[in-house]
């Protein structure tokens, strides 16, 4: 019998590595989706539509809003983002994990409406190291990069809010204690006794 899937909400500061985290846990776990948000952000170098982003102008965000079609949204240096709520509740109904790739604000408002949800927060080791993630990207401008850093401060402070806290020095073992935190949460009392109903009626008759 097919449990609930998970939510999962991932926070990080821009450059700690969360989008590369993400995407090699699903390549390796078939049951994790990730949510493909709608944003009103340009496109960078690369991204496809529909893929890492549904990118819309900011009026048909704010239609989507008003209609109540998201189930969290935010705005982050003057973009918006947002979660269709239609579509997580659909494949959470499968059977299937979802992961959300969004800030501590998004992550709050999904903690408020569906408290199961589990939060997970990545930190990088050092600020140097976050510097160095970020100018390495070689997509954004100086000025950018500190005011980057500075909002970095403050949304990092939001790691206690989280029910997991991963530090990605080693990509490998960040991953790795990802995929822990996956693995644990299917295997919660409530998620195995719905799982195994038959068993476990069979193995105490």
């Amino acid at each position: 019998m097919s449990s609930r899937g998970t939510l999962f909400t991932v926070s990080a500061p821009s450059g700690a590595g969360k989008t590369s985290l993400v995407k090699a846990l699903v390549e390796t776990m078939p049951k994790v989706q990730v949510s493909v948000s709608h944003t009103t952000r340009a496109m960078r170098p690369g991204e496809v539509d529909g893929s890492n982003y549904h990118f819309v102008g900011r009026e048909q965000f704010m239609r989507m809003l008003e209609q109540g079609l998201f189930l969290e949204q935010a705005e982050v240096y003057g973009n918006c983002y947002g979660t269709s709520k239609t579509w997580v509740e659909q494949t959470l109904a499968q059977g299937l994990d979802v992961i959300l790739e969004i800030d501590w604000q998004g992550a709050q408002q999904v903690r408020r409406q569906i408290p199961a949800a589990v939060g997970v927060f990545i930190l990088p080791p050092s600020r140097q190291t976050l510097h160095q993630r970020l100018t390495g990207r070689g997509q954004d401008k100086a000025d950018i990069i500190e005011r980057r850093m500075r909002q970095a401060i403050d949304e990092m402070s939001h790691y206690v809010e989280a029910d997991y806290l991963i530090i990605n020095d080693h990509f490998d073992t960040a991953l790795a204690q990802f995929k822990a935190v996956i693995a644990a949460q299917a295997l919660t009392l409530d998620k195995q006794r719905h799982r195994h109903q038959q068993l476990l009626i069979e193995l105490l008759s």
